[in-house]
């Protein structure tokens, strides 16, 4: 049985609760990790785009950034970013090659029974290298230059995550990509 970290506002720990029971109606606030991988190509910023697998309870098929999951109980940020870059994508990541941008709380409904309920600390890094996705997580992977990324996101908004697009909306987010 997978847990995830009941949280306050302010990120202080309060409890644990299966996965798949924070998730159902509106869910229970809990600790999550969003972790944006970019690259500069030809002059151009380029940031790593995950299509979630058709397995997955919330959001499947949609597309987001490069991971997003939940920490383990006692499980730092940076920690759990290197383990679920590896599992997720093959990505071999020091925590040092990543960096905290900030921390967004959001509530979205998937459908009537699940929802997301997350504080989310936003993680960035920039990465090189392959990237070998596990097709239990993963549909597919691509590289999307920022701009068009953010073009294709106001033209179809509903392909992408919720979170997802609070991230690519947000300020710091933006600096980090000029």
């Amino acid at each position: 049985m997978e847990q995830v970290v009941l949280v306050d506002s302010k990120d202080n720990q309060i409890g644990l609760m299966d996965k798949l029971d924070a998730h159902k109606n509106s869910g229970r606030l809990h600790r999550a990790i969003s972790i944006v991988l970019s690259r500069r190509k030809n002059g151009r910023v380029e940031v790593l785009v995950q299509q979630r697998s058709k397995e997955k309870p919330l959001w499947p098929l949609f597309w987001s950034n490069a991971v997003c999951t939940h920490p383990r109980d006692q499980e730092g940020y940076f920690e759990c970013a290197v383990r679920r870059l590896h599992e997720e994508l093959g990505i071999d990541m020091h925590p040092g090659d990543l960096k905290v941008l900030y921390r967004l709380e959001y509530q979205a409904a998937y459908n009537q029974l699940l929802s997301e309920h997350e504080l989310d600390t936003v993680l960035a890094g920039e990465y090189e290298g392959g990237v070998e996705p596990q097709i239990s997580e993963v549909a597919a992977v691509k590289w999307m230059a920022w701009d068009i990324l953010q073009a294709e996101m106001r033209k179809n908004p509903s392909i992408y995550t919720p979170w997802f697009r609070m991230i690519v909306a947000n300020d710091k987010t933006q600096h980090l990509m000029e």
